[in-house]
């Protein structure tokens, strides 16, 4: 069941100054339709699973899990059997692998579960006139689409999968990619040809999404065409974790899977997108919004 529009939203939750080009950029055989029919409200239907908890991301990532775990058990049963120094060495191993288990899934569960995460609470802040007509890059899992939805059931919008295993070869993806495939009316595309024209869209979101795109020319291709197809005052809303401290303190060793924060600005800037804003969320997750500029008129 669609949840109503939040109070305060317009009827049409569009932004007033929209650009609609009277042509769209052309596509291979079927696409234009498939880009037409998925370019729908969100009443008609919800798309993408529900957002992951903690049990979702331990299950996509196991491996990481089940090996932390056997390094406190390895590192546990050695201590018994080695000498003085050693045993000393090899507790602190255990300890310290326990500590990051503990400490990462707990973090885990407060983001994914019980913050504003999922909610998009945060998002009025810094989308306040609505999404308009949006589009919703995946890279594996679709967990932005549905949630946008609920907000805002009378958006426009469409979804781009851009999964490929050459380009996110991530295992965690791969495994949800086959527990939540994409959902019917997502269109494939790639970071350099994005289902929608020059100047079509008020929005792009792109959630827990571009970091699986692992090569730079990839990410480069994906913030070009998102910028492309943003008419002029259009905004790419990014969400990601950084890695930086916090996030270093929290998933370890594991936090090199994300990018900086000057990573992302580079790229951005290397679109032509100007940073307009930027919220923390729940202590290890940071929203991103880019403006696409406006020109000064003659």
């Amino acid at each position: 069941m669609t949840a109503p529009a939040p109070a305060g939203s317009r009827p049409d939750d569009r932004r007033p100054n929209s650009r609609r080009p009277s042509s769209q950029r052309p596509y291979g055989p079927g696409r234009f339709a498939a880009c037409q029919a998925a370019l729908c409200p969100s009443t008609a239907g919800l798309v993408g699973p529900r957002p992951s908890g903690v049990r979702e991301v331990v299950r996509y990532n196991w491996p990481m899990y089940a090996a932390g775990a056997l390094t406190v058990v390895a590192a546990g049963a050695l201590a018994r059997r080695l000498p003085g120094p050693a045993a000393a060495l090899a507790r602190t191993a255990a300890a310290t692998a326990a500590g990051y288990l503990a400490v990462s899934t707990l973090a885990t569960w407060c983001v994914y579960d019980r913050s504003e995460l999922h909610r998009y609470d945060w998002l009025p802040a810094l989308l306040p006139d609505g999404p308009g007509d949006h589009l919703v890059v995946s890279t594996g899992l679709d967990e932005a689409s549905r949630p946008i939805a609920e907000r805002h059931p009378t958006a426009r919008r469409r979804v781009a999968d851009l999964y490929d295993p050459a380009l996110t070869s991530s295992g965690s993806i791969r495994r949800a990619r086959r527990h939540a495939p994409p959902a019917p009316g997502s269109i494939p595309a790639r970071p350099g040809a994005l289902p929608a024209g020059t100047g079509e869209l008020d929005t792009v979101f792109a959630v827990f999404a571009a970091h699986e795109l692992r090569r730079p020319a990839d990410r480069t291709a994906l913030f070009t065409e998102a910028a492309r197809a943003l008419r002029p005052g259009g905004t790419l809303l990014l969400v990601e974790h950084l890695r930086d401290a916090a996030n270093t303190a929290v998933y370890g060793p594991g936090a090199w899977h994300f990018l900086p924060r000057a990573t992302w600005l580079r790229h951005a800037a290397e679109a032509g997108l100007r940073p307009a804003a930027e919220r923390r969320i729940a202590g290890l997750v940071t929203a991103f919004t880019f403006r696409k500029p406006t020109p000064c008129p003659n």
